[in-house]
């Protein structure tokens, strides 16, 4: 009986911290991590330095079925981190300004594939999907809980390679 117990123990704890110890519980997911901040010249230097220090959220750490809204915030912040990284590389933009508007440029484009994926539920959208135009991403901005893109502690987040390729285009900066 205790041997049971302890089993079971083992087993809830693994369903509960999967991945590192990151939490699959949606509620700690966007409280953490999601909806993203907007980059600014405040925040890029984290941003691209500490990308490796923020959470990422690969299938595996949810559970099989449910968690709907979670996944695709989750698969929002792991695409908008890869794309981060192609910004950052110095190969595609240089200085800051560039840095900057791929950035943003990116940040753009991952809230609006996740705004497309909240379209297509038969659920109730984010309500900054609701809103068009600045007032959406103005909207983002004012949910963010990591504005300044601070890594967590110890965290070394695993590599989840984007699901769509980003694709920056410096003629709009």
């Amino acid at each position: 009986m205790v041997w049971t117990s302890t089993i079971l123990s083992i087993l809830i704890l693994q369903f509960i911290s999967l991945g590192g110890g990151q939490n699959t519980d949606p509620d700690v997911l966007l409280k953490s991590s999601f909806p993203p901040a907007q980059p600014s010249l405040m925040n890029l230097n984290a941003i691209c330095l500490h990308g490796s220090g923020r959470a990422r959220y690969p299938a595996s750490i949810f559970p099989p079925s449910g968690y709907a809204y979670a996944r695709r915030a989750g698969n929002a912040v792991n695409r908008l981190e890869a794309w981060f990284s192609q910004c950052c590389n110095e190969d595609v933009a240089r200085g800051n300004g560039e840095i900057l508007c791929c950035a943003k440029q990116a940040w753009e484009a991952a809230l609006s594939q996740f705004c497309t994926e909240e379209f297509s539920t038969m659920t109730m959208p984010h309500e900054c999907c609701e809103r068009r135009g600045e007032d959406r991403w103005n909207c983002f901005t004012t949910q963010a809980p990591n504005p300044y893109y601070k890594s967590l502690p110890g965290n070394l987040a695993p590599v989840v390679p984007a699901d769509r390729i980003f694709t920056w285009d410096p003629n709009t900066c």
